[in-house]
C-alpha cells in the first residue's frame, strides 16, 4: 500500500528522531520538538472543537511566531486548509482574502489586530477571531489561554490524501484582486524533499526566519528544516541589527531574504563588524544581484551565496544558481556572474525559456523568452478562477510571466517581468541590467529602473535611487555613470532620488507603486539627456 505524501509525516518524523532536540526559539521561549509536537496537538484539538473539519480554511494574520510555525500542522492534522495572510496590506484586502476564501477562523496577532478591525463586520464567514500575545484592551479570545484548555495528546487525524489542498496563498496582484494559489501536499512534500537536497539541509542547521513565513510558506521553511530536525529562530521583526544579534546568539548557519534585505545587512556590517564566527549560507530570491554584490557577500561577510528563483504558482522554488564541478575551473569572476543567475533546474522541475512560439530560445545568453516550468510544485490552479488557471497553465506548462536568457552553460538568467522590459527604439532593455549598473556606483545604495515615454524612441530607462547615507550626488551625474556602464540606448535618461523604495513585507520592490508615482507627479520638474 502506497503512503500518501502528507505533510504531517514532517513533524512526526521531527517529534520521534529529535524529540529533546531544541525545535524553536520565539522571543524568551524555547520549545523542543516533543513540546512543539504537543503544542500542534492543542491546537488541532481546539479548532476542531470550534467546528473545523477538512477542507475548511484557517486564516493566519501573524508574523513570524511560533504560533505562526505550528499553526501549519495544526491546521493540516485536520484536514484543513491554511490561509497565511500578507502582514503588509490594507483591511480592504484582508475583507476580500477572508470573504472569497471563505476562512471559518482567523488567528490574528496582536501587533496586527488594528487590520481587521475596520472590517469585522463585514467577515461573512468568518465565525472565530482568536488573537496571539492579546493584551487586555481586545476583547477577543486569547490564543494561549484557548491552547491551555487542550490536551497535547496525540489526535485522531483526517483522512488526508496527497492531492488535498493544503494551503491557499493569495498573491498579491499589480491590478485586480488578488489570486489564490492552491498548492497541495503532494506539491510542498516534493518541493520540501527537492530543496533540502540542493540547500544542504540537515539536523546541524539553525534555521533564522527572515523571510515572512506566509511567503509562500516561507520558502516552505516549516516543512524541510522541521523534516530535518533543524532549530527554528523566530523573529517577529526582522531589522538587521535583531538579524545579527541572532545570528551571534543562536549560531544561525542559514537564512532566506530578498536581494535588499540582504543589501541592508551589508550596510549595517560595514559600520558595527559583528564578528560571526560559524558558516553561514544566504539564500537569495528575487532580482538578480550584480557580481560585486555576491563578491561582497561572501568575502567580506564570508557567507556562502545561493541564488534561486521561483514563484508562488510553483510551490515555489524551481532553479538554483551553485557551481557545478564542470564549471569550478572558471575564474573568480565568471563564477561570481554564474551565481548571480537564475540556474538551472532542481530535481523534479523541468524549466525552459521559449519564444513567442514556444520554441525554446538559443543557448547564447542574449536571445529572449518567456520562463515556462512543469513539474511536481506547479499548482493545482488559482482558487475560483478557471480562467486565470488556464490563462497561467498552458499545455500542462505554467507561464512565469519571466523574460529570461539561457547562457552556454544552461544557466537561466532572468532579465525582467514581461511588464517590466523596456523597449526603446525597437530594443529591448532589461530593467534588472540596468539597476545593476547602477548598484556599482558607491554613492547607490538602491535603485529600481521603469519605463518612462519619450518622444523619439518610444520609452527608455527612469531610474528611481536611495543615496547611501551623507551621501550626495547630482541626478546628471548618474545618468552619466549609467552612460559610461552601459550601451547608450540602454542607460537611464531620468533620475528621481528618494529616500526609500517602496517594498513588499518579503523586501521586494514594488515598481508598480513606482509607475504610480511618475504619473501622479508628472508635469513636475524632471530631467533627461536625449
Amino acid at each position: 500500500m502506497n503512503v500518501p505524501l502528507v505533510l504531517t509525516h514532517f513533524l512526526d518524523r521531527a517529534a520521534a528522531q529529535y524529540g529533546e532536540k531544541t525545535a524553536v526559539y520565539c522571543d524568551e521561549r524555547v520549545f523542543t520538538y516533543k513540546e512543539l509536537n504537543a503544542r500542534v496537538n492543542q491546537l488541532s484539538r481546539g479548532l476542531r472543537e470550534l467546528g473545523v473539519e477538512k477542507g475548511d480554511r484557517v486564516a493566519y494574520l501573524a508574523p513570524n511566531t511560533v504560533e505562526m510555525l505550528e499553526g501549519f500542522y495544526g491546521v493540516f492534522q485536520l484536514g484543513a486548509i491554511m490561509v497565511p495572510l500578507n502582514i503588509r496590506l490594507i483591511p480592504e484586502d484582508y475583507l476580500f482574502i477572508l470573504n472569497h476564501s471563505k476562512s471559518k477562523i482567523l488567528l490574528v496577532d496582536q501587533d496586527l489586530y488594528h487590520l481587521i478591525t475596520p472590517i469585522k463586520d463585514k467577515l461573512t464567514t468568518v465565525e472565530h477571531i482568536i488573537v496571539q500575545y492579546k493584551n487586555k484592551e481586545t476583547s477577543e479570545v486569547d490564543y494561549d489561554s484557548w491552547l491551555a484548555g487542550y490536551s497535547g495528546a496525540s489526535i485522531k487525524r483526517a483522512d488526508l490524501d496527497e492531492d488535498d489542498v493544503c494551503s491557499l496563498l493569495y498573491t498579491s496582484g499589480t491590478t485586480g484582486n488578488p489570486k489564490g494559489v492552491m498548492l497541495t501536499h503532494r506539491n510542498n512534500y516534493l518541493h520540501a524533499l527537492s530543496t533540502m537536497h540542493h540547500l544542504r539541509v540537515s539536523d546541524k542547521d539553525v534555521y533564522l526566519h527572515v523571510l515572512p513565513m506566509f511567503h509562500v510558506n516561507g520558502w516552505g521553511s516549516p516543512f524541510y528544516y522541521t523534516a530535518n530536525g533543524a532549530t527554528h529562530i523566530c523573529l517577529k521583526r526582522a531589522t538587521p541589527e535583531a538579524i545579527f544579534k541572532a545570528i551571534e546568539s543562536f549560531k544561525v548557519s542559514v537564512l532566506h531574504m530578498a536581494p535588499t534585505v540582504l543589501n541592508s545587512l551589508l550596510q549595517y556590517y560595514e559600520k558595527t563588524r559583528p564578528t560571526i564566527e560559524q558558516d553561514v549560507r544566504v539564500v537569495i530570491a528575487g532580482s538578480a544581484p550584480p557580481p560585486a554584490f555576491i563578491t561582497r557577500v561572501e568575502k567580506e561577510l564570508g557567507w556562502e551565496f545561493i541564488q534561486v528563483y521561483g514563484m508562488t504558482e510553483s510551490s515555489p522554488l524551481s532553479l538554483i544558481s551553485t557551481i557545478r564541478t564542470q564549471l569550478s575551473h572558471l575564474p573568480s569572476e565568471e563564477k561570481s556572474k554564474i551565481k548571480a543567475k537564475a540556474g538551472v533546474p532542481m530535481i523534479g522541475s523541468d524549466v525552459r525559456v521559449v519564444d513567442e512560439n514556444g520554441d525554446e530560445v538559443t543557448q547564447d545568453g542574449t536571445q529572449i523568452g518567456e520562463v515556462v516550468t512543469r513539474g511536481h510544485g506547479v499548482m493545482l490552479g488559482y482558487w475560483k478562477n478557471p480562467e486565470a488557471t488556464m490563462e497561467a497553465i498552458r499545455n500542462g506548462w505554467l507561464h512565469t510571466g519571466d523574460m529570461g536568457t539561457v547562457d552556454e552553460y544552461g544557466h537561466i538568467d532572468i532579465v525582467d517581468r514581461k511588464k517590466d522590459i523596456i523597449i526603446s527604439g525597437g530594443e529591448n532593455i532589461s530593467s534588472i541590467e540596468v539597476e545593476g549598473s547602477l548598484y556599482e556606483h558607491p554613492a547607490i545604495l538602491e535603485a529600481a529602473v521603469i519605463a518612462i515615454p519619450h518622444e523619439k524612441w518610444g520609452e527608455t530607462p527612469h531610474a528611481y535611487v536611495v543615496l547611501r547615507e551623507n551621501e550626495i550626488v547630482s541626478e546628471e551625474e548618474i545618468i552619466l555613470f549609467s552612460r559610461e556602464k552601459l550601451a547608450h540606448f540602454k542607460a537611464v535618461t531620468g533620475v528621481t532620488i528618494v529616500k526609500e523604495l517602496p517594498k513588499t513585507a518579503s523586501g521586494k520592490i514594488q515598481k508598480i507603486h513606482l509607475r504610480n508615482d511618475y504619473w501622479n507627479s508628472k508635469g513636475k520638474s524632471e530631467r533627461f539627456v536625449n
